[in-house]
């Protein structure tokens, strides 16, 4: 991952955006982290990821559930499939 202050990336853009092609390149404000450029490849990636966290969470959720359930076949039935 490659870090640099955005005072240095606005001069160096063009190189910024070609470095986020096979890297992160973290922008940093007064020595802090403030923003991450990367491509949208892996932007796209981590999206997907996050959202098999979120069903995965909520299947966890549900299954803790003590509720009755309901069969497979049943639900199958239920939506016309």
């Amino acid at each position: 991952m490659s870090t640099m202050s955005v005072s240095d990336a606005r001069g160096q853009l063009p190189e910024v955006i070609e470095t986020a092609h096979t890297e992160a390149v973290t922008l940093e404000r007064h020595g802090r982290p403030v923003a991450v450029i990367i491509s949208p490849d892996r932007y796209e990636a981590l999206l997907a990821l996050a959202e098999d966290a979120e069903d995965v969470a909520a299947y966890d959720e549900a299954m803790a559930d003590e509720g009755p359930n309901i069969p497979w076949d049943q639900v199958k039935a239920d939506l016309g499939l």
